[in-house]
């Protein structure tokens, strides 16, 4: 999670991609939580790569350590200070390299209910897309085993897409081939890839199978990570997790489920949702606000939004629809 998410700005200029909020959690927590779910069994170790501690500071990594240790984890954070590709930022975590391991990249959500098969080397999580020409697809033999890569097929390969993560018996084995790339300089696109380190794998006899995920939402700019949001609220709500804080305040208005509303949020005169996150100690007064992800400690006034997102601690009063304004900004 080493990435600045220039395509998620302004949100990203003041807070990482994987820590913006969806259906009121950070996008990293709901990933790495899924995971675990799926793995069935306990996690010892959850290793962050962090960019510059500059932009992942102290409270992004505190933030991290409280999510593993959550999930009984030991929390270990690494800096990838230069950004070299997959196959770099996955060896600035060498020290954790060994023995089982899931790697993800933490700009995606998912929901998937599937056995994993432990008895493959590596296990590459797909999802079934109908226009694979647009992805990296796996192309499969007659025994289900995954024998190639291809990077946005021009004619039809499979339509399963590597979704970004994957499952490994012994890491190590991947560290050891992804190190070859790195002595050997083998650059794609500019920079080292887990992909090459992977096809060493392949070549080398390793049995790869897929695990194909239920849903894969992206978060990579504002309109899909509200569409995210939307889809998340739509699953939590056929859940036990708890969307709506007791001690908001609800001053004359209407909330129409799924929402989540964060704790001492105020709503005055106002009809929120559906599919509207408000994140906690925000106002919204004289407005109607769905289909939006509102941060924390924002003031919304005299609004009608409708799939917009506003940072934290931002100040908007007008009649625009579709608005996408960042931290500590003001419209007024």
């Amino acid at each position: 999670m080493a990435g600045r998410g220039s395509r998620l700005r302004p949100h990203t200029l003041t807070i990482p991609k994987p820590l913006i909020p969806v259906a009121g959690k950070p996008i990293v927590h709901r990933l790495v939580t899924e995971i675990t779910e799926i793995l069935d069994e306990k996690v010892d170790e959850i290793a962050f790569i962090l960019g510059d501690p500059a932009f992942f500071g102290d409270d992004v990594v505190e933030s991290l350590e409280e999510l593993a240790k959550g999930l009984g984890a030991k929390p270990t954070i690494y800096r990838q200070l230069d950004p070299k590709g997959t196959g770099h930022a996955i060896m600035c975590a060498e020290p954790s390299l060994e023995g089982p391991a899931v790697i993800a990249y933490a700009d995606t959500l998912i929901k998937a209910d599937f056995n994993l098969d432990k008895e493959a080397d590596s296990v590459i999580w797909t999802k079934k897309v109908e226009n694979p020409e647009a992805y990296g697809v796996v192309n499969l033999n007659d025994k289900e085993q995954i024998t190639e890569l291809v990077e946005k097929p021009t004619e039809f390969v499979s339509d399963q897409a590597v979704i970004g993560i994957y499952y490994f018996k012994d890491v190590a084995v991947l560290k050891q081939e992804l190190q070859y790339v790195l002595d050997n300089n083998i650059i794609h696109g500019g920079e080292y890839q887990i992909n090459d380190g992977i096809k060493r794998m392949m070549a080398d006899g390793k049995v790869f199978k897929t695990g194909t995920v239920d849903e894969w939402m992206d978060c990579g700019n504002k309109e899909v990570t509200v569409a995210t949001n939307k889809k998340m609220l739509g699953f939590i709500a056929k859940t036990e997790e708890k969307l709506i804080a007791e001690n908001h305040t609800n001053e004359n208005s209407e909330i129409i489920e799924p929402c989540f509303i964060g704790e001492g949020v105020v709503l005055k005169n106002s009809t929120v949702g559906p599919y509207a996150s408000i994140g906690k100690g925000t106002i919204i007064e004289d407005s109607t606000v769905k289909n939006s992800i509102i941060q924390t400690h924002s003031v919304v006034k005299n609004a009608t939004l409708d799939n917009a997102m506003i940072g934290n601690h931002a100040t908007y009063n007008g009649k625009y629809t579709n608005v996408s304004i960042g931290d500590y900004s003001a419209l007024k």
